[in-house]
Order: C-alpha cells, then structure tokens, then sequence
C-alpha cells in the first residue's frame, strides 16, 4: 500500500502540489517550494514506503482549493494528517482558529500556545507548517502589523489576505 499519494492542482497562485496519507492530506507546497522540495520532504517522511502519484485522490481538496479563491469557501473541512512534532501540532492546532479575513500577531499567537515570550519559537513552527492555506500560516503578522515571514513570499500572503478581506488598502 502506497505511503503517500500526491498531485497537483492548479491555482490562481499557481501550480499547488498536494499529498496525502490514508489518514488525510499531509503536505502542500504552494508556489515558493519547489517540486523538488516537496518530494525529497515526501521521501524524508515516507520510511521508504513507495509515493503514488495519483490525481484523483485530491479532487475533494482541489474542489475545496477553488471554491476558497471564488471567496465561495472560509474553512476547510478535508481530512488532514499532520506530521510533525507535539509542539508544532499544538501551534497548528492553534493556527486553524485563526478566521477567515483576520489577522494576529506572532506574538498573540504565542500567548494563545501558553508561551507568551517565545514568539520566535512559536513562528518557527508556524513556518513548518506543511499545509499552507488549509492551516492559515499566513494569517499571522508582525507586531507592527507588517506583513513578514510567508515562505512562498510576501506577495502570495498580502494576496492571500486580501482575498479574505483582511487587507483592505
């Protein structure tokens, strides 16, 4: 049985690759990685088990991707797997209460974990998320309210919010 399935979906961003376990997707690499970075992450977590490329595995997660960039979707209710440590699954977990078209900071989102002065902690884990956009990384900002730290740039998160209607100039 296969450890991994994946595809790809295209966007309004661009070519969005996707995987999944039996369990639920696990990884999204959105424009900024590379479609080798999202294999060799795939392998690293595969425990040599074999990677199916498989496009109709995703059309749930695909149909759910289009309906949020025709602002027709606000949550995503696929099935995920997430693969990372307790830390950073407590902060994802946190990560997916944030709402659509709203914004916190690093630092809020620190006090939401119960680590209030480890933001730096705290945003390194959100910049491991491996899901993207289902698990709304992007939604998180500076103190300042400046727009910083989004792995596939700032122009993707400042569209991404603007999309939610969290930025409005």
């Amino acid at each position: 049985m296969p450890r991994f399935f994946w595809s790809t979906v295209e966007s309004q961003i661009g070519t969005i690759y996707v995987a999944s376990t039996v369990k639920g997707i696990c990884k999204i690499a959105i424009p900024g990685e590379t479609k080798k970075d999202f294999m060799t992450w795939l392998e690293r977590h595969a425990d040599k088990g074999p990677i199916v490329e498989d496009q109709q595995k995703h059309r749930k997660f695909a149909d759910e991707l289009n309906r949020y960039f025709g602002r027709k979707l606000v949550k995503f209710h696929v099935r995920l797997d997430l693969l990372g440590t307790p830390f950073q699954r407590r902060v994802w977990k946190e990560l997916r209460k944030v709402r659509y078209g709203t914004t916190i900071s690093y630092r809020e989102l620190s006090r939401r974990v119960g680590m209030p002065r480890a933001y730096q902690t705290v945003g390194r884990a959100n910049g491991a998320n491996p899901l993207p956009i289902v698990i709304p990384c992007h939604r998180i900002i500076g103190s300042d309210d400046k727009l910083v730290g989004y792995a596939a740039g700032i122009k993707t998160k400042e569209f991404l919010l603007r999309l939610e209607g969290a930025l409005l100039v």
